[in-house]
């Protein structure tokens, strides 16, 4: 298996981090209610976004797989932290999909989109409260 990514603390609650395989990089910041100054994604900000990050994959691919015309996608992503422990309580998360699918294909992808896998990674009792929007 190989290395996914290198992580450097750059200062000032600060963490680079680069993706070995594309060189892609990526800061983190701590957010303004836990000392940082809240200039870049957090590190849970970055768990919330990437539950949507990783849906819209995944119904990208199912799109290809089953030949369905893939939607146009947007999503807005909403982080509820609990206050202690500190952790992402609830991920609130609204995909906007447009395209004309039919009733099948749209229940097909939303199944889909549910189950990626950072959606089943998450801890069960980090509330996923998902809406999908088709226009």
């Amino acid at each position: 298996m190989a290395l996914t990514s290198k992580l450097d603390y750059v200062s000032d609650l600060r963490v680079q981090a680069t993706h070995l395989q594309s060189g892609s990089v990526l800061l983190t910041d701590a957010p303004t209610d836990n000392h940082g100054r809240g200039e870049a994604f957090s590190p849970t900000d970055l768990l919330a976004t990437s539950l949507g990050m990783c849906m819209m994959t995944i119904i990208g691919i199912r799109c290809r797989q089953h030949d369905i015309p893939e939607p146009a996608m947007c999503a807005e992503v909403e982080k509820r932290m609990s206050p202690a422990p500190r952790r992402v309580a609830e991920v609130r998360l609204t995909l906007y999909l447009a395209g004309k699918l039919t009733d099948a294909q749209k229940t097909l992808l939303e199944a889909e989109g549910r189950a990626c896998p950072v959606a089943l990674s998450l801890h069960p009792d980090l509330k996923q409260a998902i809406t999908f929007v088709w226009e």
